[in-house]
């Protein structure tokens, strides 16, 4: 059941995902017709947040039960008393699910409208208000405390400030207006703060701005699949090579009792602050993180010193997550997917320089996790099939948990090595609303059924390093 239209995508990169999905291995398993569903049904999940809201949390810190108690008061009060269930997760027992109602059809749209930037959308239709940052326009005489209809402006067409805009533009919800037209585009306009407060969002997800900062950390389910597939140990020391914003870094940490040595990079130095902060936040202290181009992380010449800080000796790691800079066509909800066909295609040398320091920096016998939020083939098996033919010394690993589908077919791996890897296909589960009504009548197993399959799009790929080859 879709509520927004499919993804867009400008017509070169329609055409090369399309003939992905269209691949011949493809085709020969699943035949034309059942194919050719799955890629509908991917393109319209891709537009559509997901149902389930994961939190996961710093059990550095405290109990998942206390954190759960917690959570469920503060839903409550932001809900105005609806009971929406707050559910632990059998296999993921650090994180907690919350199911979205919505999406809400019957919502009276109002004459004074906000237009928000695409990026700024998607946020509101995974539970968060309207900062000032991301508003285009607003109707001509829009006061403080108005009722609103706030709508997203997905192919990025509204000029700023403009009085009214007539272009394609997706509602998505209800709410009131913290500031006047005039606050925010006059000649002093607010640049900061809260500037609508949604109150009748199409979807209803909590807003987890300020909400029990030290505790939880909003993250997606194979995100934080992908630390307990690494699986790092007290005392090992672990490389985070592409870590901002720092939620993997920091669940690392804390899956090692916050006890051994995680270096995190990012070659921004904003970021690098970002991860420094969320260390901070999560009161971590194993965390070190250095702004610096992972492609350039190997020492080519033996150091004198302790090798605290970038670029390392070769084999100087046990484990090392290589989440990669990728396309991130995996991420939901998305509209209209704005990159050309060359920044698509872009990632995969880069991927590939990424993935070759990784190998010769960790240690024999150490395990190295490959990851991505995206869909291709060619970022995600194609590098598997790469990796192995390239590096006789790595050996794909079964993984657990094994929560997301199967690879691929399409990059010429056999059926055995595709079921190794971890592939999150949106489409594996169905697009369908939840009500209140509904959501009562759901068992707990299925919505956590559904919270496993109804993600972003994401790859997990785990390899060995074998000794003495």
């Amino acid at each position: 059941m879709s509520f927004f239209p499919k993804i867009s995508f400008q017509r070169e990169v329609e055409e090369y995902l399309s003939k992905v999905f269209r691949n011949n291995e493809l085709i020969t398993a699943l035949g034309t017709k059942e194919a050719e569903s799955k890629y509908q049904s991917l393109l319209s999940h891709l537009s559509h947040p997901p149902a389930i809201t994961t939190v996961r949390v710093n059990t550095n810190l405290a109990s998942v039960r206390h954190v759960k108690k917690l959570l469920l008061e503060e839903i409550q009060k932001q809900f105005q008393g609806i009971c929406v269930p707050v559910l632990e997760h059998p296999q993921l027992r650090d994180i907690l699910l919350i199911p979205s109602i919505g999406p809400r059809k019957d919502l009276k749209k109002h004459e004074s409208e906000v237009i928000v930037g695409a990026q700024c959308g998607y946020a509101v239709l995974r539970g968060a208000h309207v900062y000032v940052p991301g508003i285009i326009s607003t109707s001509r005489f829009v006061k403080t405390g108005d009722l609103v209809s706030v709508y997203s402006d997905i192919e990025g067409k509204c000029k700023r400030g403009a009085k009214e805009f007539e272009g394609v533009k997706v509602f998505l919800g209800n709410g009131i207006s913290e500031l006047s037209r005039s606050d925010i585009f006059g000649l002093n306009g607010r640049t900061t703060g809260l500037g609508v407060r949604m109150t009748e969002p199409v979807y209803l997800s909590p807003s987890f701005e300020s909400v029990l900062p030290s505790h939880l950390f909003l993250q997606n389910l194979p995100s934080v699949v992908v630390s307990h597939v690494l699986n790092p140990q007290p005392g090992e020391r672990i490389l985070d090579m592409c870590a901002a914003p720092g939620g993997k870094t920091t669940h690392l940490a804390t899956l090692m009792h916050d006890q051994g040595e995680v270096i995190a990079m990012d070659k921004i130095a904003n970021k690098v602050k970002k991860i420094k902060q969320n260390a901070e936040l999560l009161q971590l202290n194993c965390i070190k993180a250095f702004c610096y181009d992972g492609t350039k992380a190997l020492s080519v010449e033996k150091r004198e010193d302790k090798q605290e800080e970038p670029p390392f000796l070769p084999e100087s790691f046990d484990r090392i997550l290589l989440d990669a800079p990728c396309s991130g066509m995996g991420q939901r909800p998305n509209m209209a997917y704005s990159s050309t066909l060359k920044e698509v295609t872009s990632y995969q040398p880069l991927q590939r320089k990424l993935f070759t320091v990784a190998v010769k920096l960790l240690k024999p016998g150490g395990v190295l996790v490959y990851s991505t939020c995206t869909i291709t083939l060619s970022e995600n098996e194609e590098q598997v099939a790469w990796a192995l033919e390239t590096f006789p010394c790595l050996q794909l690993q079964p993984q657990e948990p094994h929560i997301g589908g199967e690879g691929m077919r399409g990059a010429g791996l056999a059926l055995h090595q595709l079921k190794l890897l971890q592939r999150f296909d949106p489409s594996a589960g169905t697009l369908q609303g939840t009500d209140m009504e509904s959501l009562q009548d759901c068992r707990e197993e299925d919505l956590v059924s559904l919270a496993n399959k109804d993600c972003i799009g994401f790859f997990i790929a785990k390899f060995m390093k074998l000794k003495g080859k």
